[in-house]
């Protein structure tokens, strides 16, 4: 079980003003001019070229450029920023195997054999990061993937935002099988032993539905006490903030089942099915 606390984080990171002002003033930091080594290693190991890919929170777009450069067909980018988008989407015109969104990734609605993640993930406050494993199960199709680069160290402040396996292992668990989960080999220098390279799978045979909360009673321990304790719930994660939380489960878990489960410590509803 994830259970994330309150923060002293806002949802300015989350926000299209923030990453606007970001690429207007050229504060872009993360932005490393080029695909990052394990992501090329990686895209480089896929052997379908018409593999169906998303690249959320996307930047400057490297990797979907060398994706086209390898011979990949069907790739989709999307991000925040208004003006940086306007000029991907200059850019790639005449490349109509990239497609380029200006939009909310949390409101992207599709079906995706890969999704690629290039510092999107430690881009979000923590807080979202249950809803970010419930949409990515979402608009995984079948068997699909998630992979990419995820940081394994602490910031004083963010974004980036600290992170570590550990938390990575419960927040994931159960919703995706860890095909790879390590210490990145071919890291660039200055990022050198604080990145995870990882893969992981979308289990088919599991629900995993995101519920908003209100009304809490009693300790996030007991009411993921109770919920663990339920017939064929496998994983939760209990965001205090956002009042939301992920249910892993092995088997449609109602609203109304739920609500008796909880009925004394919470009041809940369904944001949307998985």
């Amino acid at each position: 079980m994830s259970d994330l606390q309150n923060t002293n984080t806002t949802d300015t990171s989350s926000n299209s003003n923030f990453w606007e002002n970001r690429y207007q003033a050229n504060a872009t930091g993360w932005d490393l001019g080029k695909v990052s080594p394990p992501l090329k290693s990686f895209i480089d190991s896929i052997a379908n070229k018409d593999a169906v890919i998303l690249i959320p929170g996307c930047g400057n777009a490297y990797e979907a450029e060398y994706l086209v450069q390898q011979g990949f067909t069907n790739i989709t980018v999307i991000d925040i920023a208004p003006s940086l988008v306007e000029v991907l989407q200059k850019k790639f015109v005449h490349q109509d195997q990239i497609t380029v969104l200006l939009g909310d990734f949390f409101e992207h609605v599709g079906s995706y054999d890969i999704i690629l993640e290039q510092t999107f993930f430690c881009a979000l406050p923590p807080e979202m990061r249950p809803r970010y494993v419930w949409k990515m199960h979402q608009l995984l199709a079948p068997n699909g993937s998630i992979a990419g680069l995820l940081f394994n160290r602490s910031f004083e402040n963010g974004p980036p935002f600290s992170g570590s396996k550990s938390e990575y292992e419960q927040l994931f668990a159960k919703s995706f099988t860890f095909k790879t989960l390590e210490v990145a080999k071919n890291s660039i220098s200055n990022r050198a032993n604080t990145e995870l390279f990882f893969e992981f799978q979308k289990v088919n045979a599991v629900q995993v539905n995101l519920f908003s909360i209100d009304s809490v009673t009693t300790s996030v321990k007991i009411i993921a006490e109770k919920l663990l304790a339920a017939d064929g719930i496998e994983n939760i994660s209990i965001n205090t903030k956002k009042s939301e939380i992920l249910i892993v489960s092995a088997n449609a878990v109602s609203e109304g089942k739920l609500q008796d489960l909880l009925s004394n410590e919470l009041k809940l509803s369904l944001i949307q099915k998985s």
